[in-house]
């Protein structure tokens, strides 16, 4: 069983400076060539090439391995005449030693590309990458450069929206000023990142598929879903009116009446999608999961706290006049405790109700099971 060692040097550069017939093979013969290669050209990096590929072999030997160690340069005046020159090498080298395997050693991407003429030959147990230390970062800069270019998916998430950023950024410049231009590209690709980074682009491809199982399957949900998104425009309808009737108020103040007025359609949409969900869940009759049952309680929970912190700063600033009940005027830290109080209290009950529900369809389960059970040890 022997592993054959090969020293490849695709450019030819070997046999031209040489001119010694190749392929090289053996031991001492290679040593004598590594001499004349080093002579000839004594920053030539197929020098430290053919000293790995010694330097394997010696390893291989100290271990008790059967091994060869061998040199192949191409010849001719074309890349495809060269690479049919170093498969003619290999031929003569695996009819001499008929050797189980081969470790090739290469110095460049280059000469890595005759790989498969290796590999159509005989197994191939590894690849000896030579770097020169001088140029270490050079070459795995290039290295990493090749491996990141033949990936499919980096490419399109990273060259694609930079080169759409760097058509954008001449006429952007044409039209605005630098500062606008710069600016919008840093928008186009945190934008592009974020997309990609927070898997957007997977969650929108499955949207037409989830919307065509939804429609098959009937679920009351899709009409609830766009009941809700057609609430929540009309919340941001009114939150941008009621932002801006008021002139001259700061940005703060502006983003607060947004909220104070936003709100309560924003909470009714998402009580109207938790609703859909809840009535999918019912007429499935497999059973109403806690989360979902929880929902309803959640989304008007929320709405509470959010509307009255909106509601207490605008008291504060005497955007809106304090709240009277009964003839009784009510502070804006007791309004603000009281709104609070109800959020924890619907949340309170959504939990004590989604965990009887849970509960009780748990023992309808295992009831069930335990009928079907006495009904099978019956048969």
């Amino acid at each position: 069983m022997t592993t054959l060692v090969i020293c490849v040097d695709r450019s030819g550069a070997i046999g031209r400076k040489t001119s010694v017939p190749m392929p090289v093979a053996g031991w001492e013969a290679v040593r004598s060539l590594v001499t004349d290669v080093g002579l000839a050209d004594p920053e030539d990096a197929s020098v430290n090439c053919i000293l790995e590929a010694l330097r394997v072999a010696r390893e291989l030997r100290d271990e008790r391995e059967e091994s060869a160690v061998a040199v192949v340069s191409a010849a001719g005046d074309s890349r495809v005449g060269a690479d049919r020159s170093v498969a003619a090498q290999i031929d003569a080298l695996v009819e001499r030693y008929e050797p189980s395997s081969a470790i090739v050693v290469v110095d460049s991407a280059d000469d890595e590309r005759v790989m498969p003429i290796v590999e159509s030959r005989l197994p191939v147990d590894g690849v000896d990458r030579v770097v020169v230390r001088q140029a270490r970062d050079l070459e795995s800069t290039y290295y990493l450069l090749k491996q990141f270019l033949g990936d499919e998916e980096l490419r399109s998430t990273v060259l694609v929206p930079l080169g759409i950023a760097l058509l954008l950024l001449p006429a952007l410049l044409f039209r605005f000023s630098a500062a606008v231009a710069l600016a919008g590209v840093a928008g186009l690709l945190g934008a592009a990142l974020l997309y990609k980074g927070l898997a957007i682009d997977e969650y929108v491809a499955d949207v037409p598929e989830r919307v065509r199982e939804a429609l098959y399957a009937g679920q009351v949900s899709v009409v609830t879903y766009v009941v809700a998104a057609g609430l929540s425009l009309v919340g941001g309808f009114f939150g941008v009116l009621a932002a801006t009737e008021t002139g001259g108020q700061p940005d703060p103040v502006e983003a607060m009446l947004f909220v104070y007025a936003a709100v309560p359609w924003l909470a009714g949409a998402a009580l109207t999608a938790a609703l859909g969900r809840l009535l999918d869940e019912l007429i499935r009759d497999e059973g109403i999961r806690s989360h979902v049952l929880n929902l309803p309680f959640v989304a008007v929970a929320v709405g509470l706290v959010v509307r009255g912190f909106a509601g207490y700063f605008l008291e504060q600033e005497r955007v809106i006049d304090q709240f009277t009940f009964a003839g009784v005027t009510v502070a804006p830290g007791q309004r603000l405790a009281a709104f609070i109080v109800a959020g924890i209290v619907v949340s309170i009950v959504g939990v004590k109700v989604a965990s009887d529900v849970g509960a009780d369809a748990l023992e309808d389960v295992i009831d069930r099971d335990g009928t079907e059970g006495r009904r099978g040890e019956g048969r």
